[in-house]
């Protein structure tokens, strides 16, 4: 017997969004099979409101319609244990700690949630329903759009491994996630002098060198005795993005560098962290430094947009380099970004040359049109 093509399609709820599209896999409706045998039309309940459970009963009931004998269905295995050997390769790859980190406590959150929901297999974990509703809980947990976005993605590497290694069928595809990149907004002179006043101790100095270095906080707050080279005349800090690994090369003021020195204290490794434990984070370490920074922004009466507050030190530095005429590229090589189309998205209104260009094209084609007139 030929075996007949079933298809699976939604009976929507009343109050249901996608009321009229009968084959979307997003909701969570009620599942039904028809298919056409001998010229007469059959219709039946799947008895599930999982697309990825409905696709497994269709290949049963279409070995049950064709005589086949079905197949032995592959092992389900285990949520938790996929996301042990995810991260058992995550290690052997060696990530760094703080990013092995993140994904085991956002791997954490999503083994927690779907057992929550009596989904203990990754198969029956891994739908695109569950994952919909698991990606709901995040707001509170994940203040910025970045964060969420970079869950996302590793949520993403998560699913693949697991595709890869057979123990789902398809990857779902979530629709992704749009940052919310706020303004550019260096500070003016008066609101970085006010800021400095009131600062005081390490936090001011950090401040300082933050300013004068574009270095983002998690650099500049980790940052070590072997990283600073002061001689022959030149202050310079040179060492790799924590970020993105890309090395950088910095020279910074005199004055800004006699400070660093002053503030360094018994630690043997770092500046401004006075580790004293091994199990101390670098991650955590300079989230506590920001929210000294943020302090004195409060203390300075300097309001800002988002969440990177610090970073707005950041961007003083770089649109102070533009202003003066640095090319992009070499701005974006100080910043430590991996492109310098990243550098152009957030400073590109900065770029003094081309301000200078545009100056010249506008102002002769207003000369012309006047010289036309007279």
């Amino acid at each position: 017997m030929a075996t007949p093509v079933i298809t699976i399609f939604v009976r929507h709820s009343p109050d249901c969004k996608y009321v009229g599209d009968e084959f979307t896999k997003r909701c969570n409706c009620r599942k039904h099979f028809r298919w056409t045998l001998a010229g007469k039309q059959h219709r039946r309940k799947a008895g599930t409101r999982s697309w990825a459970e409905a696709e497994d009963l269709k290949r049963k009931l279409e070995d049950s319609i064709s005589g086949r004998v079905p197949t032995e269905p592959t092992e389900d295995l285990l949520l938790s244990v996929a996301i042990e050997t995810f991260e058992a390769n995550k290690k052997a790859q060696g990530v760094k700690p703080r990013v092995f980190s993140m994904y085991k406590r956002e791997l954490k959150r999503l083994k927690d949630f779907s057992e929550s929901r009596n989904l203990f297999t990754a198969r029956r974990a891994l739908t695109i329903e569950n994952l919909i509703a698991l990606r709901a809980t995040w707001d509170p947990v994940y203040k910025s759009s970045y964060s969420r976005s970079t869950v996302h993605k590793h949520l993403n590497h998560f699913l693949k491994f697991c595709y890869n290694a057979a123990w789902i069928e398809r990857v779902p595809k979530l629709s992704p996630i749009k940052i919310d990149a706020p303004e550019t907004e260096p500070l003016s002179d008066a609101e970085y002098n006010r800021l400095l006043a009131a600062a005081t101790g390490k936090i001011r100095t950090l401040i300082q060198l933050m300013r004068w270095s574009g270095l983002a906080i998690r650099d500049a707050s980790t940052l070590k005795r072997a990283d600073l080279h002061f001689a022959g005349g030149v202050n310079k800090v040179i060492r790799d993005r924590t970020k993105t690994g890309t090395p950088l090369y910095i020279p910074i003021p005199a004055d800004v560098a006699k400070e660093v020195q002053a503030v360094m204290n018994g630690n043997p490794v770092y500046v401004f962290w006075d580790r004293k434990t091994e199990t101390s984070s670098e991650y955590r370490h300079a989230g506590y430094m920001g929210e000294q920074i943020a302090e004195a922004f409060k203390a300075a009466n300097i309001h800002s947009e988002g969440h990177m507050i610090s970073h707005r030190l950041r961007a003083t530095f770089a649109v102070d380099m533009l202003s003066e005429g640095v090319p992009l590229e070499h701005v974006s090589k100080l910043l430590g970004h991996k492109s310098v189309t990243t550098t152009e998205r957030h400073y590109a209104k900065w770029v003094k040359g081309r301000q200078d260009r545009l100056d010249s094209l506008v102002t002769a084609v207003w000369a012309k049109k006047k010289k036309r007139k007279s």
